[in-house]
């Protein structure tokens, strides 16, 4: 078992899940974060720190596309280890439903994160 997020992350993007995460599986895309499936260990420490709700359980019914869909950008996206900051308006999308389909970026993430990958020189 793993963790997904869902849409309900979608332009909220608060990020409190990010600080409490103690294998770093969290990745960023432009207007919500993933978790990258291979690397969870269903510790759940997660789940409750989202004020969104958007972190569930893959046992639950009817989260088989988020797990691809997490599964998937995980690959593509940056690692994030650290909370960044949320958007702006982000208490105004809180609760909206279905934001999938209109609001979704594919685009990679650039919180406030300074956590630097260096590459050779």
């Amino acid at each position: 078992m793993t963790y997904v997020v869902t849409d309900a992350c979608i332009k909220c993007k608060y990020m409190d899940c990010v600080e409490v995460c103690p294998v770093d599986c969290f990745y960023e895309g432009e207007n919500m974060l993933v978790i990258h499936p291979e690397e969870c260990i269903d510790c759940g420490v997660c789940e409750p720190e989202c004020p969104a709700e958007a972190i569930k359980p893959d046992s639950e019914s009817g989260l088989e596309r988020w797990l691809a869909l997490n599964a998937d950008y995980a690959k593509k996206w940056p690692n994030i280890s650290r909370k960044g900051t949320p958007p702006a308006d982000a208490a105004k999308w809180d609760g909206v439903p279905n934001k999938y389909a209109e609001h979704f970026s594919e685009k990679p993430g650039n919180s406030d994160d300074e956590t630097v990958v260096s590459g050779a020189a």
